[in-house]
């Protein structure tokens, strides 16, 4: 190997370890942004004197759910629907004058007069989950439509589960 060839050799390896030797600019990560401020309750009890007013209806998170779904075949409340139930029952404890039509409904499989059953039915213990939570039993009406008022019309499950409800509908609210 020639002189030449040596000093270029040494000068590029020189060059490549200053270049490796050479501190980077290392920019502070910044700080996470603050924790976003928790969520602000939504209202599901009565804020004035701790009773529902006929207002509360069309404001209140709670009241303002009325439909309680049901598994396949079944007429049990599920527990994810006892926090409805509850606050309905206790605007018809604080408003005893009012009155509530329960609608029992249906997917459209099985017979007209199975399924009228099975609405009226699903009702009822709407009713007396209500009444238990002390309702009044004069301030109900239980009809069934069993697979007369449809919501969804496809025949797929996710349908089909949009039908098995029940509806609470305020026919007088004080």
């Amino acid at each position: 190997m020639n002189t030449f060839t040596r000093i270029s050799l040494a000068a590029l390896l020189c060059v490549g370890v200053a270049a490796c030797a050479s501190k980077q600019e290392v920019k502070p990560t910044p700080p996470p942004p603050p924790p976003p401020p928790p969520a602000q309750p939504t209202q599901t009890a009565p804020v004035s004197n701790g009773k529902f007013t006929p207002a509360d209806l069309e404001t209140n998170a709670c009241l303002m759910k009325r439909k309680i779904f049901f598994a396949f075949d079944k007429a049990n409340i599920e527990s994810q629907y006892d926090d409805i139930v509850a606050c309905h029952a206790k605007y018809l404890v604080d408003n005893p004058g009012a009155r509530v039509t329960l609608e029992g409904n249906t997917d459209p499989r099985g017979s007209r007069e199975y399924n009228l059953g099975l609405g009226e039915r699903r009702a009822k213990s709407v009713e007396q989950a209500m009444e238990a939570l002390g309702a009044s039993p004069d301030q109900f009406n239980v009809v069934s439509y069993g697979k007369e008022r449809l919501v969804c019309h496809e025949m797929t499950h996710a349908c089909w589960a949009k039908d098995r409800r029940v509806d609470i509908v305020y026919t007088k609210t004080e």
